[in-house]
């Protein structure tokens, strides 16, 4: 069976990390919504998403195809309900459609369709700040993914370690002299990942392969740190995607960081506003600031964002894509995209530059700057310009 993953209609709501990506290659919890698919229906899958991310991420399809509502994290219950799927049915929970069989003739009459339902608990990702509020719950599907009647490497003598049945090390992890404490949520250690001498560290928590947490972090629950990530200080709560970097002190909480993000020392971030209300989030669907439900919240960043040393960040503050944040005092707690400066006023950051700059970065992780990705980052620029204050 051919699968395909398309974005769903709250694509919108996860802005800014779905300006680069599909819905399908957010990470929450170890996986990102894509490989969890893959790994649970063991097979590959191609993406229905914007025109302007196509080039990157192309759909493919065949005489018959299943496509899938990638803002669904899946289970393997979930996934085997996708695959018995029959021409001519969806699969629904409550009101939302979750996946559809589709013929090679396009797009179905999807009224039509048989309604089959899925009525047990289902994770749903429909909001940035879900990444990091679901993650504990996303770490915990994917551990039992990928431990399953597996074996942990050995757990280095020199640890400190608590409820070791839930701590997994994979094949090169280095973990030494440090405290793993997993009675709240699983550990994982992914491949080659280090963690240095002198880490604390709760699970919920997972680190991704060739990821590095540097001497003397303190890291709390649920945290994931994305493939070669480097985080040191203190963080609490927060996902990053992936090549992305805090790598000294200062506190990170209840956030999100995107790809290739680049956090300068002691820079801080609020989670909690001195009232101790609601935090509002910048929403780009409705241009607006939103109700989040949540006490607390942090910092939403773009990917190819990056801020200078001792940068302080407001509670529930919004960073767009290939932003420069330096400087005294607190940014607008909504800097959009392509943005250059700080609390005292930003101007547009010029396209060749920050492609420039983007160009340095990935060459630094031995990965390539593609045109595709010139080509998005080029969209984006465009599109962010309404918001730029020059």
């Amino acid at each position: 069976m051919n699968y395909i993953l398309f974005d769903g209609e709250v694509r919108k709501e996860l802005l800014p990390f779905t300006f680069t990506r599909p819905v399908a290659d957010i990470r929450i919890g170890i996986l990102s919504i894509r490989e969890k698919w893959e790994k649970l229906l063991s097979a590959e899958t191609s993406t229905k998403t914007e025109d302007y991310l196509s080039g990157k991420w192309p759909q493919q399809l065949e005489k018959e195809n299943i496509f899938i509502n990638s803002t669904f994290i899946p289970t393997g219950e979930l996934a085997e309900k996708v695959k018995n799927l029959k021409p001519g049915e969806k699969l629904v929970s409550g009101d939302e459609l979750i996946a559809y069989f589709a013929g090679d003739g396009g797009e179905p009459d999807l009224e039509s369709l048989k309604e089959v339902r899925f009525d047990q608990e289902i994770l749903k990702l429909s909001h940035t700040w879900e990444i990091f509020s679901k993650n504990d719950k996303a770490i915990a599907l994917d551990f039992e993914i990928l431990t399953k009647e597996r074996e942990s490497q050995k757990i280095d003598a020199s640890n400190f370690v608590k409820a070791e049945e839930n701590i997994f090390i994979e094949e090169g992890a280095v973990v030494e002299n440090c405290s793993l404490n997993a009675s709240a949520g699983p550990i994982y250690i992914g491949k080659n990942a280090t963690i240095m001498e002198g880490s604390l560290i709760r699970g919920p928590f997972a680190i991704c392969e060739g990821a590095t947490v540097k001497m003397g972090a303190k890291i709390y629950g649920a945290t994931t740190i994305g493939p070669f990530c480097k985080v040191g200080g203190e963080v609490n709560n927060s996902v990053l995607f992936q090549n992305s970097n805090k790598g000294h002190e200062g506190f990170l909480g209840n956030s999100v960081l995107g790809e290739w993000c680049n956090i300068g020392a002691d820079t801080n971030n609020s989670n909690l506003k001195n009232n101790y209300a609601e935090v509002r989030l910048w929403n780009y669907n409705t241009e607006n600031f939103a109700r989040t439900g949540l006490q607390f919240c942090g910092l939403i960043m773009g990917d190819h964002s990056k801020c200078g040393i001792n940068t302080m960040f407001n509670t529930g503050t919004v960073i767009g894509v290939s932003a420069n944040i330096f400087g005294s005092g607190f940014p607008r707690n909504f800097v959009p995209g392509f943005s250059w400066g700080g609390s005292a006023g930003t101007s547009t950051y010029k396209l060749e530059k920050a492609l420039e700059t983007a160009e340095i970065v990935m060459k630094r992780r031995n990965t390539e700057l593609s045109q595709e990705d010139r080509d998005i980052l080029q969209h984006v620029f465009d599109f962010s310009a309404k918001w730029r204050r020059d």
